[in-house]
This record gives structure tokens, C-alpha cells and sequence, in this order.
């Protein structure tokens, strides 16, 4: 197992950085760029961009902002929301983009995702998944930013996108997200045993114990991160010493 990378999340509406809980009440933070360039000199690993209100356009809408962002920051940065083919995924790696997370369009059409990863490499192609709790033990895959439901057990499509190419699995718990409680441990760990994949843990982060449970006992290779950046309850170089203290296997950005 590599580097549990740390992945600063910023999802975006218009122009504007926002934050929300579980995905709804949403707060305008400010010029994402601002904050991109803040965390890439904090030492982030990874970038991650979604735009949750591409559904309303049918298309994702952040092709400038992307494009400001890898004028001055050189990390892999990946991006989601309204990507429904293999031109919309050209269009936002072409702006600047590592890799592309899909999720709506890959439930409607799963052959996307093997047409991206052909096309690009699976390396580029990241299935996003949100989850909702249903039973103990049972999540279920939902679109629309945690809107619609699919009918889709998590594990079971996690374990088809590996089958189809996704290269990595964004999977984000919408009952966790902005309460900062704590990853969905549970759900991580079983998502991480079933595919061979990189697992991205996404929603609930309220302190470095979160992310130590989630890499440690949910088996996340990645873990993004938001409310405790963007209202700097915490801060990435504090957060990587603490993990590094834990014994957590991170990037010494000293080193």
C-alpha cells in the first residue's frame, strides 16, 4: 500500500466555493482558486473539484476555474459533476484536469465508464459513489448529488465499476458529509476489501482520529477532506504531522 494521500475537496457552485451538510444548506466560502493555492502550499496531495449544481446545466461547468487552478498548482487534480461522455471528459482533462469522477452518467450508461477509461487510461477514469445508509450494514448508490436514488447496492457496484475500468473509487458518505462525526468506517472497510482499487474516503472529517480510523481501520487509501480545511478548524501540515505520529504511512513533505 502507497502513501494515504490527504485530498483537499472543494465543491463548487458558479464561481463560488461552498460548503454544505449532506450535501444540502449551502454556504458560499469564497474564490476557490484562493483556496486551491492555499492548500497545494499547505502540502495537499491531491485536488479533488466538484461541481454540484451541473445536473441544473446538463453540463460541468468548471472548465476556467480548472484552468486558473493548474496554471499555479502541480498536483493531480480531479474533477466531477455533469461529465455524461467521452467529450465532456476530453473537454475537462483537456482544461487541465488528471482525472475525471462520474457518477449520474455512469449509473445510466456504466459502458461510459469503460469507454473513458479506454480512451484516457483507467487511471483517469474515477467512479464516484454516494452512499446513503439503508439498513445495517446496506448502503445503497445515489445520483444527483445525493438526490436520487438507484436501487444500487454500494458494494456490488463498486466491485462492477472495477469490472467496467474505473481506476479508483470516490466514495463519499452523504449521511457523514459536513456533520464531522467521522468517516463511514463500516462502509470503507467494505468497499476497500471488495475492489482492488484506490479508495478515496469522502464526508464526516472532524479530526485527525477520523482520518488515522478511516486509513487505518477502513482500509482508504486517500481521504478528502473539506468543512475542517475550509473553516480552518484544522490545517494540512498539523494534520500530516499528527498522521505521521499515528504511524499512518503519509507523504513527508519535509522528507
Amino acid at each position: 500500500m502507497g502513501n494515504v494521500r490527504l485530498i483537499p475537496r472543494l465543491d463548487i457552485k458558479g464561481p463560488n466555493l461552498i460548503k454544505g451538510i449532506r450535501l444540502e444548506g449551502l454556504r458560499v466560502m469564497g474564490d476557490p482558486q484562493e483556496f486551491a493555492l492555499r492548500y497545494y502550499e499547505a502540502g495537499a496531495d491531491e485536488l479533488v473539484y466538484m461541481d454540484i449544481v451541473a445536473s441544473l446545466y446538463g453540463r460541468n461547468n468548471l472548465s476556467d476555474i480548472i484552468r486558473r487552478a493548474a496554471d499555479q498548482v502541480y498536483i493531480p487534480i480531479t474533477v466531477g459533476g455533469g461529465i455524461r461522455s467521452v467529450d465532456d471528459a476530453r473537454h475537462i482533462l483537456r482544461s487541465g484536469a488528471d482525472k475525471v469522477a462520474i457518477n449520474t452518467a455512469a449509473v445510466a450508461d456504466p459502458s461510459l465508464i469503460t469507454k473513458v477509461s479506454r480512451r484516457f487510461g483507467s487511471q483517469a477514469m474515477v467512479l464516484s459513489i454516494e452512499a446513503k445508509l439503508t439498513a445495517p450494514g446496506k448502503w445503497e448508490a445515489y445520483t444527483d448529488n445525493g438526490r436520487e436514488r438507484t436501487g444500487l447496492d454500494v458494494i456490488e457496484w463498486a466491485r462492477k465499476g472495477v469490472e467496467l475500468g474505473a481506476g479508483e473509487i470516490l466514495l463519499t458518505s452523504v449521511d457523514r458529509e459536513g456533520t464531522r462525526k467521522g468517516f463511514e468506517v463500516d462502509l470503507i472497510r467494505q468497499i476497500s476489501q471488495a475492489v482492488p482499487i484506490p479508495v478515496i474516503a469522502s464526508g464526516g472529517m472532524g479530526t485527525v482520529e477520523h482520518l488515522i480510523d478511516a486509513a487505518k481501520s477502513g482500509g482508504a487509501d486517500a481521504v478528502a477532506m473539506a468543512d475542517v480545511l475550509h473553516y480552518k478548524r484544522l490545517a494540512l501540515p498539523d494534520i500530516r504531522a499528527a498522521a505521521l505520529k499515528a504511524g499512518l504511512n503519509v507523504r513527508d513533505v519535509q522528507a
